[in-house]
């Protein structure tokens, strides 16, 4: 009996141990459902110009000051008939051209504060349009196209100067194609003063118009925004 016992207690002792080894298999919870980030707001516009058309997303969220101040432009419709007039070509297909108002008078609106890339996190790609400007806080209607990755444009606290670099405030959606061909376009050899000498375009390239398009449907919505209403 005694030593019926002690197998048995044996026996159990022995399998209590290799429960005890056994680890636990945990248990996996189901992977948690990705975050849809908002994709910030922006609004397309059209240049139609003399030699085709490029289309625009103005950065109304990311770049409050600025898209409105160029909105405000098209809007009102001082862009039509103004022009690019300079197309700064460092090699083959990179540089920049650049269109405006050119402090016009009766175009011209009052100058706007700087936003620099260091606060809409911008960065001038290639594509980007980006406000022309002297002093930080004298931009007002005239801008530029990258053609090729210019973040040397970007703010840089490391950089000589203001170092707040340009106030870039959208993207080419399309017609790259044409900004290409204003980069290859003829220029004087004698107009344009200090580093723009050569610079300048001849004969300059037209805006013919510039409006506001319908905004894209929402993923999925099935709606269209419809551009606001203008007066001819």
């Amino acid at each position: 009996m005694t030593r019926s016992f002690a197998a048995f207690a044996l026996l159990s002792l022995s399998s209590a141990t290799l429960f005890a080894q056994v680890p636990a298999v945990p248990v996996e919870s189901a992977p948690a459902a990705p975050v849809a980030t908002p994709r910030p707001a922006t609004v397309r516009v059209a240049l139609q110009t003399s030699v085709g058309t490029i289309e625009i997303e103005v950065e109304t969220e990311r770049a409050p000051i600025t898209a409105a101040n160029f909105l405000r432009y098209v809007d009102e419709k001082r862009l039509d008939g103004a022009t690019f007039y300079r197309a700064v070509k460092v090699q083959d297909g990179f540089g920049l051209v650049q269109a405006g108002v050119r402090n016009d008078p009766k175009r011209v609106l009052p100058n706007i504060a700087h936003e620099p890339t260091s606060q809409t996190g911008l960065s001038h790609t290639t594509g980007t349009i980006s406000m022309a400007r002297a002093a930080p806080g004298s931009a007002n209607g005239d801008f530029f196209i990258t053609i090729g990755d210019m973040t040397s444009m970007d703010a840089d606290p490391k950089q000589p100067g203001d170092n707040l670099g340009f106030a870039a405030f959208g993207k080419v959606v399309s017609g790259m194609d044409v900004a290409l061909r204003m980069l290859d376009a003829p220029r004087s050899a004698t107009e344009g003063e200090g580093v723009m000498r050569g610079q300048m375009l001849d004969p300059q390239i037209r805006i013919v118009t510039a409006r506001r398009l319908a905004q894209p449907a929402a993923q999925g919505s099935g709606v269209t925004t419809p551009a606001p209403a203008h007066r001819n």
